[in-house]
């Protein structure tokens, strides 16, 4: 491989990481190197902290994960993680799953679990933890405590939406854009909004 080649090859890798749904359409002339990347790359990730990744994902190198022992992330099968997406475990991210760039998710003590087929958008935040508000005391001094988060299958988290602590998003709901969910989202429903509310029902859309 010359140097120009070489260069396109880079390029190649720093397009699937930050659009990793290509990385499951690639050529064939190319299957070969990307699938050996992807196997040092989510090597590295597993020898360095407490990760478990099923067959057929695709992470970037350039996503930030971390999970000490006794909070493990856990990586389904056909699952993609993209460039600059934090996640810190207890989390568990079902089969076909997408997390893309620049998403924040923080399992707490409580974890976070992810379901089939379930897209996070860019920018999307979820966090399994929150911070007391007595007035006796500073913030960086109160308690901290942690629900968890569940996401079902089939869900798609729009970009800079944010979850809170405690919440389920039922299956096949969709959280639009910049939406800040604070309660619990009905199987199918739309919702929207700051809080977010139900807007709809995807069992009504044509």
């Amino acid at each position: 491989m010359d140097d120009r080649d070489a260069r396109r090859r880079e390029q190649h890798k720093r397009r699937l990481s930050w659009m990793p749904w290509l990385y499951f359409s690639l050529k064939p002339r190319h299957r070969g190197w990307a699938e050996a990347w992807q196997r040092e790359v989510q090597a590295r990730f597993m020898e360095l902290e407490t990760i478990e990744i099923a067959e057929g994902c695709f992470v970037a190198p350039e996503a930030r994960l971390f999970a000490e022992p006794g909070r493990t992330l856990v990586i389904g099968s056909g699952s993609s993680i993209a460039a600059d997406a934090f996640i810190h475990g207890p989390v568990v991210l079902g089969r076909g799953v997408s997390v893309n760039a620049r998403a924040s998710l923080d399992g707490g003590v409580g974890g976070i679990h992810i379901g089939d087929g379930t897209r996070i958008a860019t920018g999307a935040a979820l966090y399994a933890f929150n911070h007391g508000l007595a007035p006796d005391r500073p913030i960086r001094e109160q308690p901290v405590t942690s629900r968890g988060i569940r996401v079902g299958a089939d869900v798609w988290i729009g970009a800079n939406a944010g979850v809170t602590d405690g919440v389920t998003v039922g299956d096949h709901a969709v959280v639009a854009m910049g939406a800040v969910v604070t309660r619990d989202v009905p199987e199918w429903a739309i919702v929207a909004g700051v809080p977010a509310r139900v807007v709809g029902d995807r069992r009504q859309k044509r």
